[in-house]
């Protein structure tokens, strides 16, 4: 069974840098590494091991959907592991991510550990990176083996691995959605309503690499309110249901039913 990683650039370029290492790193390298290159001058990655199939998407926006759906389309690989460019991943992610899909067709998300700001900043080690990292306070994950999420709102699109035919069969991540925030959400219900399970496996990991937020991403408003309208119409409630409060109490929105007012 072939895997491919799939991941997106635009700036951050040192996580990316580390992203790849961490796959050089890998007990089983990847057949392939695709990057969807949205930076405005083009990315150069060095010899890696594996092949190495850099695509360029230059744009204003993040338009993640299209560019996910871009990367899928490119890959060659039976078997998918989507990495976010701030994801490092373990060494035994690769080996057994393709593992798990060859025994469970599903949404399959690794653990991620959240790394400090001082964190993978230089020369690092993986046991340095699982002391360092914090798990997330409302997404947790088995000790060890895997469990079936019936949340589909817990399923974030920052580190998962899918087969290349499902992931077809489900329409790829819709690109109604431009922009920033909620594609993710509506790609975990589409699993949902098509009874693939979500499925998160404490067996290997991935080292999220600090990097300012703001919270809710006041940089992201115009996004966030489109995205989640066309959401609230395809699935008729909210999501991102934190952001959304954050920008009522800031004083930034107003919600109606089926609609939100920009102030």
């Amino acid at each position: 069974m072939t895997l491919s990683v799939l991941t997106l650039a635009r700036g951050r370029t040192a996580h990316l840098t580390n992203l790849v290492e961490g796959l050089r790193r890998s007990d089983v390298p990847p057949d392939e590494l695709v990057v969807v290159d949205m930076n405005d001058e083009a990315l150069a990655v060095g010899a890696c091991g594996f092949p190495v199939r850099l695509v360029r998407l230059p744009v204003e926006a993040l338009p993640l959907a299209a560019a996910r759906n871009l990367a899928a389309r490119r890959s060659t690989g039976r078997h998918l592991l989507f990495l976010d460019a701030d994801c490092i991943p373990s060494r035994s992610l690769v080996g057994a991510m393709a593992h798990a899909l060859a025994e469970l067709d599903g949404l399959i998300c690794p653990e991620v550990l959240y790394l400090g700001p001082d964190d993978a900043r230089g020369a690092w080690d993986e046991p340095d990176l699982v002391a360092a990292g914090r798990t997330h306070p409302v997404r947790p994950f088995p000790r060890s083996g895997r469990r079936v999420e019936p949340n589909a709102g817990l399923f974030w699109s920052l580190a998962f691995g899918v087969r290349k035919t499902t992931f077809e069969a489900l329409g790829g991540f819709d690109e109604a959605y431009v922009g920033y925030g909620g594609e993710d959400t509506d790609f975990g219900f589409a699993a949902e309503a098509a009874g693939v399970p979500i499925v998160l496996t404490g067996d290997v990991r991935a080292f999220h690499q600090h990097h300012f937020v703001s919270d809710p991403p006041l940089e992201n408003l115009d996004d966030i309110i489109r995205n989640a309208e066309v959401f609230r119409g395809k699935w008729g409630r909210w999501p991102m249901e934190g952001w959304l409060v954050g920008f009522e109490r800031a004083g930034l929105i107003r919600r109606t039913a089926r609609s939100i007012e920009r102030l």
